[in-house]
């Protein structure tokens, strides 16, 4: 359904996976974060399902084209310097998006993983995510930003893995106290039993299709009712 399209951003030009709904009515548009293997046809297949529920669904391609290898250590992959690199891409996905004539404005960003992290923080990063998703986010990271205070009227929801504490956990609840007191709103949702990536139907041995069309239901609910 969808291709590859080249944007401005960071400098130079970047790339990402693109899917436009059928319908050629004007729709929001939705930035999909990868996980550590970067631009991986589950990804794509995010992308697809977004149009297919009616949004404008865009992924950069973080990796640039390069090979997806996972670091030994979580935080290898979100150290301050890729958070502000990727934090400014997410950014130009956002201007891109507006910029389309098939795009009605709003933009939301969801993400997995590493990925979740970074689309809970593009809040942060444009004023024009107005509404953000995380499954299974890696919390806190090493370079997260202490001031989130463009989160003002701003929304958010955390899908939370069994594996990965689930709400309870620390990281989690300190960005939910964050973004709050930034004077947004955060939704935190348990999936008891679940594994780390249970939403990948790609890894058979973490997908748990309950609680997957759970999450999903949520996270359009959230982004129909934010971005239009």
């Amino acid at each position: 359904m969808g291709e590859m399209v080249s944007f401005t951003g960071n400098g130079g030009t970047s790339e990402g996976y693109l899917a436009i709904p059928s319908g050629g009515a004007a729709s929001p548009a939705v930035i999909v974060i990868q996980d550590w293997w970067g631009l991986v046809p589950h990804v794509r297949a995010v992308v697809d399902r977004f149009a297919e529920a009616g949004f404008v669904a865009l992924a950069p391609d973080f990796r640039h084209g390069g090979p997806a290898v996972k670091p030994t250590e979580p935080r290898l992959m979100l150290n301050s310097s890729q958070m502000d690199e990727a934090a400014s891409d997410i950014a130009a996905a956002a201007e891109y998006l507006a910029s389309r004539s098939e795009v009605t404005g709003k933009v939301g960003c969801a993400g997995f993983c590493a990925g979740a992290s970074l689309a809970l923080w593009s809040g942060t990063s444009s004023e024009r995510i107005v509404a953000t998703a995380g499954f299974y986010p890696r919390l806190p990271w090493e370079g997260m930003a202490t001031d989130w205070a463009d989160y003002a009227g701003k929304a958010a929801l955390i899908h939370c893995s069994e594996a990965d504490g689930l709400s309870v956990a620390d990281g989690v609840q300190s960005v939910r106290r964050s973004i709050e007191s930034a004077g947004g709103t955060c939704q935190t949702f348990d999936y008891p039993g679940t594994a780390h990536a249970f939403f990948n139907e790609d890894r058979p041995e973490h997908f748990d299709q309950r609680a997957a069309a759970t999450a999903w239901a949520r996270t359009l609910e959230l982004f129909r009712a934010k971005l239009g």
